[in-house]
């Protein structure tokens, strides 16, 4: 074992309130009595106890069982995983310098005693000796995934290497924990850099914005002590902008801004840490005997391999690239019928689509969000969950929250069983990363009792604000986006098993996003829109012809957005498909990756690489392909709800039955096809995308 010296303080251990116990409801956080200063001594002793407890495993004179070691190692560290579930979960929701200083210093920790434990020889004797025997012992379907899934974690953590590749796999792990931190960490701080600042005396050039957009501006300017207006880089402030403001000049600095983070010369360049974590990888890689880092990880995923990724990529590439080029050209077309001139620009197709998208479908963003008001949409997506699976949900301010836009919901099943406790926490904050999110703070598990312990889900947003005119109305993207979401929290909240370690979003990660893209498609069906959308205003009924256009507009841009996400996966899965150090410019090297989804006009100076966060700080290297993957399962799998209507019980207990509850504890091809009945195919997506096989065929 590694016996790097701990953190230790001189504080009193046991009034540490992260090490102490958490003596709150539910047993969550006592986030009103934590301060920086407890992380690091929290930290030093629970990495200590969780140290003793491995060791005992490991030297334990008893022959090596399925209990004494693989449920022996699935429970270690109980308290250390609570801390660190904690720290990481606030550093992405409520940061500050301090903490991520602290991140620097604890994330090669952890991924050393991580290592530590992968890497001890003891261990792995007693993990393989269990696991030779795997076919004669006693073990039900959930006990022998934990045994194959924590045979498997070590050997993919090398414990099969020599000990020399063991000392250089600690090495580059230690590295690479620390510059995905730093990856992250660059990319919230150019976010938070950059704003556009208007003064008063500019007025006349934002006076085309609607209200709302003038309004979240001015309050912007508010709350940073200016006058006049602010436009940042957040989402909720940005893309507004760009799709109504008519000042080509300012949206044009904006969107070379957005997407040049991580990219421009500042402390924040990432361009030197891309290149670095790729090589890391790579070399991660050939140590376990994979030609490149994308074979080595697609070996725990449903795709398996880089050539089935690539083949799936590309086929829905052939088969959407047609069409969204032909929506691309039908915007540009547009645009300069209205008087654009020269190239239709990124920084111009949000106004321009938005503007067809009136005029075609007469259907715009400011005639919809009256009837989104964030709270009415909270409690549409807690119906659709009631109607689905019986859920209700109960606000308890009595539960500690880490910062005051948090509220926290109890959640009960239908026969009143309490199953989950639920943290909504919606708007956007300069301590807290962009995006939208869900995460654990604890997983849910059989406790030696044999009772099933309280999972605790946040979901993160970054909504607009409720200014003091106007309450938080949503775009209809948004309203997407927590329905997105709050599919993740139903996987959380709605798991069984015996093992936090499979239960839950603990899944393959191409299968992660089934769960939550599947729920976006109730946003355009109008049954489900009828039972809740009012004006916030009048509280009269969104119009059915307003409703009709909604689930009319559905498809627009579908192609184009569907080649944009491929982009992405396209890019993605360059950079981790490499068989040689990249030492060349990150731009040079995106741009000839995603070539073949190039639909816009290059733009000299922008990246996607150097703010890609999801690869490059998330855990969606070699992955980004998920979302894709996910929407051919949920496109396929929806199609079962359609034919037996959108809030048929017997289907929604299926889908909880065979994929919310199960989690990780089977193969997720065998829990999908119980499900559905067949394995997925392309089809069902193209059908969505209102691509018809037909119209798609000779695509090159």
């Amino acid at each position: 074992m590694d016996k790097q010296q701990p953190i230790r303080s001189d504080a009193a251990i046991g009034e540490n309130p992260l090490y102490a116990p958490w003596l709150t409801p539910y047993g969550v956080p006592p986030f009103d009595r934590i301060g920086t200063e407890d992380y690091l001594p929290a930290f030093g002793r629970a990495m200590d106890d969780a140290r003793a407890e491995v060791e005992a495993i490991a030297s334990s004179s008893e022959a090596p069982t399925f209990a004494n070691t693989i449920e022996a190692l699935e429970r270690k560290g109980e308290r250390l995983n609570a801390i660190a579930t904690l720290f990481f979960n606030l550093n992405s929701a409520e940061t500050s310098d301090r903490m991520q200083e602290i991140a620097l210093e604890i994330g090669p920790r952890l991924t050393g005693f991580s290592n530590d434990i992968s890497l001890d020889e003891r261990l792995f004797a007693r993990v393989k000796a269990v696991y030779d025997r795997r076919d004669a012992l006693p073990l039900d379907t959930e006990q022998r995934r934990l045994l194959d899934e924590t045979y498997t974690w070590f050997t993919r953590s090398g414990a099969a290497l020599p000990p020399a590749d063991k000392q250089t796999y600690r090495e580059l792990t230690a590295e690479l924990s620390e510059l995905t931190l730093r990856f992250g960490q660059n990319v919230l701080a150019d976010t938070n850099d950059y704003f556009l600042h208007i003064a008063p005396e500019q007025e006349a050039r934002i006076a085309s914005l609607p209200g709302f957009v003038r309004e979240g501006m001015a309050q912007e300017a508010a709350e940073r002590g200016l006058e006049g207006w602010v436009v940042t880089l957040q989402a909720p402030s940005y893309l507004p902008f760009l799709t109504y403001s008519t000042d080509r000049p300012w949206k044009e600095e904006l969107w070379r801004a957005y997407n040049s983070r991580g990219h421009r010369a500042n402390a924040n360049n990432n361009e030197e840490i891309v290149r670095r974590i790729v090589g890391l990888r790579l070399r991660i890689a050939r140590l376990m005997g994979y030609p490149d880092y994308a074979a080595f990880v697609l070996g725990e995923r449903m795709a398996e391999r880089p050539e089935t990724v690539e083949r799936f990529l590309h086929e829905l590439l052939d088969g959407s690239k047609r069409h969204a080029e032909a929506e691309y050209e039908a915007i540009r077309a547009f645009a300069a019928a209205r008087g654009h001139e020269g190239e239709l620009m990124p920084w111009d197709f949000a106004y321009y689509s938005e503007k067809y998208k009136n005029e075609h479908y007469n259907l715009s963003q400011e005639e919809i969000k009256p009837y989104f008001k964030l709270e009415n949409v909270r409690n549409a997506v807690f119906l659709l969950a009631g109607r689905l699976y019986g859920l209700t949900f109960r606000r308890n301010a009595e539960v500690p929250v880490y910062h005051p836009d948090v509220e926290a919901y109890e959640v009960y099943d239908g026969d009143g069983t309490m199953l989950a406790l639920l943290y909504l926490d919606f708007f956007p904050r300069s301590t807290k990363r962009g995006g939208a999110w869900m995460t654990s703070f604890r997983e849910t598990w059989t406790d030696a009792a044999g009772a099933r312990v309280l999972p605790v889900v946040s979901l993160c947003c970054n909504f607009t604000k409720p200014t003091p005119e106007a309450p938080s109305l949503l775009t209809f993207d948004e309203v997407t986006t927590l329905l997105h979401e709050f599919g993740h929290a139903l996987h959380g909240m709605l798991a069984e098993g015996r093992y936090a370690s499979l239960t839950g979003t603990n899944v393959y990660q191409d299968f992660v996003e089934l769960p939550s893209q599947i729920m976006e498609n109730w946003a355009t069906e109008q049954e489900f829109l009828d039972l809740w959308a009012v004006h916030y205003k009048t509280g009269e009924k969104m119009p059915a012809e307003l409703v009709a256009k909604i689930v009319a507009v559905r498809n627009y841009l579908a192609a184009y957005l569907n080649v944009r996400q491929l982009t992405f996966g396209i890019c993605d899965m360059a950079w981790h498909t490499v068989t040689a150090p990249v030492t060349g410019p990150v731009d040079a090297f995106e741009r000839e990756a995603t070539r073949p989804a190039q639909l816009t006009p290059p733009v000299e100076g922008s990246c996607i690489s150097t703010a890609f966060g999801h690869i490059f700080a998330g855990g969606y290297a070699a992955g980004y392909y998920s979302y894709k993957w996910a929407e051919v399962l949920e496109a396929d799998a929806f199609e079962l709800f359609r034919e037996r209507g959108i809030f048929d019980r017997e289907v929604a207990a299926s889908f909880r039955r065979n994929i919310l509850a199960r989690g990780g504890t089977e193969h997720p091809m065998a829990l999908y096809e119980r499900f559905r009945g067949h394995r997925p195919g392309t089809d069902a997506l193209f059908r969505k995308m209102g691509i018809a096989p037909a119209a798609r065929s000779g695509n090159d």
